[in-house]
């Protein structure tokens, strides 16, 4: 029988300035650079733990904004269902972070994809990053071109994505498909206009 899946949420964490900086925090456990992002308490809702969860782990408090998707991914033998908004931090922190967070970083989106210790956070916000910086205002959804010749700016080629896809495990490749078609799924609801 299968077990149910642990459910979480977190957020992409933005920082207004003359760049956007996006948060990460690094793990003091596993020693690894992650999204913030937790799992819910007894009777919280998902948009609830997400916010929760950012201020204990980035010690910002933050302004939660739309829903930005979900990842799904296999972590101790179970699916983990993590559902993600895009947030503000204003200012400094307001606390200091949890025990088990080491650190907290805030990078430009291709610095924060770069330093991502997990493959599949990589793909996620490699994809959800430009939507959120999009969203707040801070960068247009596609980079426009100047001239006919030019190409459009992308954070990586696809070349680079189908390769890093390539490295990935089954269980992360089945991720990276329920993502893929949840995205799908949610643009096509909010075209209908149920979204």
């Amino acid at each position: 029988m299968a077990r149910a899946p642990v459910m979480a949420a977190g957020g992409i964490v933005l920082r207004r300035g003359s760049t956007p900086l996006l948060a990460v925090v690094r793990q003091r456990k596993r020693n690894e650079w992650v999204l913030p992002k937790g799992k819910l308490d007894d009777g919280e809702t998902p948009k609830e733990a997400a916010h929760r969860e950012v201020i204990e782990e980035t010690g910002h408090d933050v302004a939660v904004h739309e829903f930005l998707g979900t990842l799904v991914y296999q972590s101790g033998g179970r699916s983990k269902v993590v559902h993600f908004w895009r947030m503000e931090a204003d200012g400094g922190p307001v606390r200091k972070l949890m025990n088990d967070i080491k650190a907290v970083d805030w990078l430009t989106l291709d610095d924060a994809i770069a330093r991502l210790s997990r493959e599949y956070e990589r793909a996620f916000l490699t994809q959800i990053g430009p939507i959120a910086l999009a969203a707040a205002g801070l960068a247009p959804l596609s980079a426009p071109e100047s001239k006919q010749d030019s190409e459009p700016v992308s954070p990586l080629a696809t070349d680079d994505i189908e390769s890093a896809l390539q490295t990935l495990t089954p269980a992360e490749a089945a991720s990276v498909d329920e993502l893929r078609h949840g995205l799908l799924q949610k643009v096509k609801a909010w075209l209908r206009g149920e979204a």
